[in-house]
């Protein structure tokens, strides 16, 4: 039963968030509530309600006919008057559609795309099956998440190869044929995810701080040498952008980002202390 709650309360957002701002809340919403991590009796209705918000926030159209009408713009007995969502023909609040992708398309595992729904849209999924499904669940490495994998799994007793998308995060939910898989993600001793992006800690030395140079940098993709300006301070942050996880629902990724923090040397021979007086 769709929810009569201020769709902007339920995420917990003002009026003037961002996109990027909604898809970050209803993030961690989405997780806390999920029923597959919380038994309380009130998640799955609460777990319902915040990707019925966030379905109609994130959309642009949606979210100006519902600044415009509220809850009215989408009630399935809702006239015509009453927005462009209403449900003139009988057919409900919404109407979706897609296109047959090009033969050398690759929906990256999937057997059809709206498996891939089931990651954003989880029980409000519009294409979800009514009959009960198994679920099941997998631990992966950071890297196996971050960049893909090939796992395999017992299903019923039988053995069986699935394919993780690169770019799955921690709570993400994958359906199958004939079941589905959650996704807990072990973290990680360097890298730290938010969203598509990661980000890394990187100490250097107080030389380098003052004087510059270039440090290695671990990536996903590897280790690169990062330029260090001179007179870099302690917290500077650097973006390397596209080195961050691929993003699910496009062929982009994140970036990343490098925060220097400046080693400072418990002891100085009377030589350096010297010299930094000389900085002064």
């Amino acid at each position: 039963m769709p929810t009569n709650r201020d769709y902007y309360d339920v995420l917990g957002v003002p009026k003037s968030a961002s996109v990027e701002e909604i898809k970050k809340t209803y993030r961690k919403k989405a997780l806390e509530f999920h029923p597959d991590r919380n038994k309380t009796k009130e998640a799955e209705e609460k777990f319902k309600e915040v990707n019925e918000a966030y379905e109609v926030l994130v959309n642009s159209e949606k979210r100006k006919t519902y600044d415009q009408f509220g809850h009215a713009a989408f009630s399935q007995g809702a006239g015509a008057d009453q927005g462009p969502f209403g449900a003139a023909g009988g057919s409900g609040p919404f109407t979706y559609q897609y296109s047959t992708p090009s033969p050398g398309f690759d929906f990256e595992g999937f057997s059809d795309p709206f498996e891939i729904f089931e990651q954003f849209f989880g029980e409000m999924n519009p294409f979800s099956r009514a009959r009960s499904v198994p679920r099941y669940g997998i631990t992966l490495d950071f890297m196996e998440a971050a960049k893909g994998t090939e796992k395999e799994v017992s299903i019923n007793g039988a053995k069986k190869k699935i394919k993780i998308p690169a770019g799955v995060d921690d709570g993400s939910r994958i359906r199958f044929n004939d079941f589905y898989i959650t996704i807990d993600v072990k973290p990680d001793e360097v890298f730290k995810r938010e969203g598509d992006d990661v980000f890394v800690d990187q100490k250097i030395s107080l030389k380098t701080a003052i004087l510059g140079g270039k440090v290695e940098i671990p990536t996903i993709d590897g280790k690169l040498n990062l330029k260090v300006r001179a007179g870099t301070q302690s917290g500077t942050m650097v973006r390397l952008g596209g080195k961050g996880i691929s993003r699910l629902h496009g062929r982009s990724k994140g970036d990343q980002y490098v925060r220097f923090l400046v080693e400072i040397p418990n002891k100085l021979t009377r030589e350096q202390k010297q010299a930094l007086e000389i900085l002064d």
